[in-house]
This record gives structure tokens, C-alpha cells and sequence, in this order.
């Protein structure tokens, strides 16, 4: 740490790294020293554009060895995520990845056991779990106000094509995974976190309507929890609407849909109804989310030598989940019990 901020090197200088970029900006306990990018061009007018003073670079080694370096936010195209994870955990730098964090159960089990292992601090970019709504659902679940859930539900509801942001990755098997890793996975991350237990078996079916992706780009899910709660969450990427992001939860005493609230516990003379006045997650615009609270979060963990509840151990079982889906999908609906190993 250099004049008492952390170092950060951001890592791949495309449309999510600006968001991280403005978010870390605000931060009076860090300041970026680094960016990097396989196209240098593109790195510099990153840095032009997001008033960066720091240097460029297109060699990540470099960057990690860069002693001003105290962390690194890694940006790139998913199927790098891991590698470049594991790379910066075995520099001793600080790691903060992008979902997905892998895209195969051997990555996911090399970038938790490397971050273990080298005892740096780490957090996985489940940016929901810092959602105003999320945040507010979490409490009134936590709280007992709908009771104990025996529910859940959540989807992500995104209509991609070829004019979106990295197209060319996103639709392919080895670079964008599959659709449950690509979006998916902000849905499966939010139900473990809000439900408070592991999945303990899932069965899965998917088709691709359109064509575009060289995964299916449908999926459903259904799934038991450890404790006896269900769930369901789809991904739909060749829906044709606005972005969604569907949330339902159902307890013994109360009911949650979206930013609704069912709870006799809470409100006695309950007739209709109450509506909670949140931020949904409500838009698939980087810029719309909570980049903010995230790092601030990541920082205070660094800064106070804590674990993240979102840090690789944690976001392992996320994946872990998501690519039992997968696993599911190929062996043609079969149930698929967790954990996977």
C-alpha cells in the first residue's frame, strides 16, 4: 500500500471493468495503478476515458509483478477468469473476479483452493447480494418475518443477440460456458444466499428456440434444498421483453414476490399487499449495479483482515451448483446430487 491506499490493477478494459472502474474511483482507500488489456489501444482509451493516471500494460505477469499492485479485479472474458484468478493468488495479490469464476469444476476447485491457500482475500462479483432489494428480502427473511421458507424462486430473464456487449464470447461454449454461467448463476447465487442452505439434489431441462447460441439458451431448474425447502430459477436468453429478474419467496408466515411483502407477523392489519420502496434488479445495465457497496465491502475486508461472505469458498458452491444444471441438461433431465465432489 502506497500513501495508506491498496494498489488495484484492473484487468481486461471492456464494458463491465468501466463500471468496476467508476466504483473504485469513490473509494478513499484505494487507487488503481493498473490497466490492462490484450489490445493496448483498447487499454489506453480505457484509461483516457475513466481520467486513469497509471500505467498500460498488455502482460498481465507484469502486472502482478508490479509491487504497487495490492489487488487485482479481473475483467477479462470468462474463460480466462480462472487462470488469471489463480495467477494473482499465487502473486499474494488481493482478488476480485468477475462472475463466472469458472467455467469447469476444475477450475472452480483450483481458484478456491489457490486463494485458500495463499491466504489472500478474496470476492467473487455476485453484485446482487449488494442490490438495495436483495439486501432488504435478506433481513425480513433472516428476521422470521414470512416465517421458515419452504420456497424459492428466482430468474433471470435476459434477452441477448448478436448486438450485445461481446457477442462473439458470450454465445460460444468455450468462452461464454453456458447460459447458467453466463447469467444464470446471479439467480443460483441469490437463492443460496437469501435460502441459507445448499442444494442437495437438481434436475434441469433446456432447448434453444432461436439458434443463436452454441449452448441452449433455456434453461429451468428445479431443486431441493438440504433443509426441505424447493426451489425453481430459469434463465431465458431468447426471451423477447426487458430485463427481469423474477423473485419469489414463500414461508409459513409470509410472502415475498419482487418488492411485495405478505406478513401478517410484520403488519397485523395487513389487507393488501405492502410494497417495499427499493432498487430492483431491474435493468441489465452494468451501470445500474451495485458496484458501489460491492468494493466498498471488498476494501473494508482487506482493510480489516476479514473473510467476504462472497469470497471463492463461498461462490465455489454457486458454480458447483450451476454446473450440476449442466450436468443435469446432458443426462437428459437426471436428477444430479450435490456436492458434485
Amino acid at each position: 500500500m502506497e500513501d495508506g491506499k491498496l494498489g488495484v490493477a484492473i484487468h481486461g478494459a471492456g464494458w463491465v471493468a468501466g463500471a468496476h472502474a467508476e466504483s473504485w474511483k469513490k473509494n478513499a482507500h484505494a487507487r488503481i495503478v493498473s490497466v490492462g488489456d490484450l489490445d493496448e489501444d483498447r487499454a489506453r482509451r480505457f484509461a483516457a476515458e475513466h481520467g486513469l493516471d497509471c500505467a498500460v500494460r498488455t502482460d498481465y505477469e507484469e502486472a502482478l509483478g508490479d509491487d504497487r499492485v495490492d489487488l487485482v479485479d479481473v475483467t477479462s472474458p470468462s474463460h480466462v477468469h480462472a487462470e488469471q484468478g489463480i495467477a494473482a493468488a499465487e502473486a499474494g495479490k488481493h482478488v476480485l473476479v468477475e462472475k463466472p469464476i469458472a467455467l469447469t469444476m476444475d477450475e472452480n476447485r483450483r481458484l478456491r483452493d489457490a486463494v485458500a491457500a495463499a491466504g489472500v482475500k478474496s470476492l467473487a462479483s455476485f453484485c446482487l447480494r449488494w442490490n438495495p432489494a436483495l439486501v432488504s428480502l435478506k433481513s425480513l427473511v433472516d428476521a422470521g418475518h414470512v416465517g421458515r421458507l419452504f420456497y424459492v424462486e428466482m430468474d433471470y430473464w435476459h434477452g441477448l443477440g448478436p448486438s450485445h456487449h461481446a457477442w462473439g464470447l458470450h454465445s460460444r461454449i468455450k468462452t461464454g460456458g453456458s447460459a447458467m454461467l453466463l447469467g444464470g448463476c446471479h439467480a443460483v447465487d441469490a437463492m443460496r444466499w437469501i435460502a441459507g442452505d445448499e442444494v442437495a439434489e437438481v434436475a434441469a431441462f433446456s432447448n434453444n428456440q432461436k439458434g443463436l447460441f452454441e449452448y441452449d439458451a433455456n434453461v429451468v431448474a428445479v431443486m431441493k434444498f438440504r433443509g426441505g425447502t424447493v426451489g425453481k430459477t430459469s434463465a431465458l436468453f431468447d426471451c423477447e421483453m426487458p430485463y427481469q429478474f423474477n423473485i419469489d419467496l414463500a414461508g409459513t408466515e409470509g410472502t415475498i414476490r419482487d418488492n411485495r411483502l405478505w406478513s401478517r407477523r410484520l403488519f397485523p392489519g395487513q389487507t393488501s399487499w405492502t410494497t417495499i420502496p427499493t432498487i430492483l434488479p431491474d435493468s441489465g445495465d452494468v451501470y445500474h449495479h451495485p458496484f458501489d457497496a460491492e468494493i466498498h465491502h471488498f476494501v473494508d475486508c482487506i482493510l480489516h483482515d476479514r473473510e467476504s461472505h462472497c469470497n471463492m469458498a463461498d461462490a465455489y458452491r454457486s458454480h458447483e451448483l450451476c454446473l450440476a444444471i449442466d450436468r443435469s441438461i446432458v443426462e437428459g433431465g437426471k436428477p444430479v446430487k450435490l456436492p458434485l465432489e
